[in-house]
């Protein structure tokens, strides 16, 4: 039974194919990684195959969940400044809802009071 061998220039085709589309790179930092293990994983494979999925694929649902982070993040920010901003004003909002009074005390009847104060 005779061996199929592809002739050299396809070979040489293919091999420029894989590094231009960066294949080669990949698989060179990922062995590279793994060369780098202070201990060998058990599943070399396995290694490989996580290492090179995460190579720069994010998907759809990542990246628009990194999106609302970002937006999350910027709406905190403006409300803390506005929270801010409120907390500091002289007659602002937040006055018109603090009570008159210092402590319940001066809402309630005297009995009742003494009734809930502590021995």
């Amino acid at each position: 039974m005779a061996h199929y061998r592809p002739s050299d220039t396809k070979r040489e085709q293919f091999r420029r194919y894989l590094e231009k589309a960066g294949v080669v790179d990949s698989l060179t930092s990922v062995l590279v990684a793994l060369y780098e293990q202070p201990e060998r994983p058990n599943n070399a494979l396995e290694f490989v195959k996580q290492h090179l999925g995460a190579a720069g694929q994010i998907s759809a649902d990542t990246e628009a969940l990194q999106q609302e982070v970002i937006d999350l993040r910027q709406r905190c920010a403006r409300l803390a400044e506005e929270n801010k901003d409120l907390k500091t004003r002289e007659g602002g909002p937040l006055l018109a809802f603090a009570p008159p009074y210092e402590s319940v005390s001066e809402l309630l009847p005297s009995s009742t009071v003494e009734h809930f104060e502590e021995p």
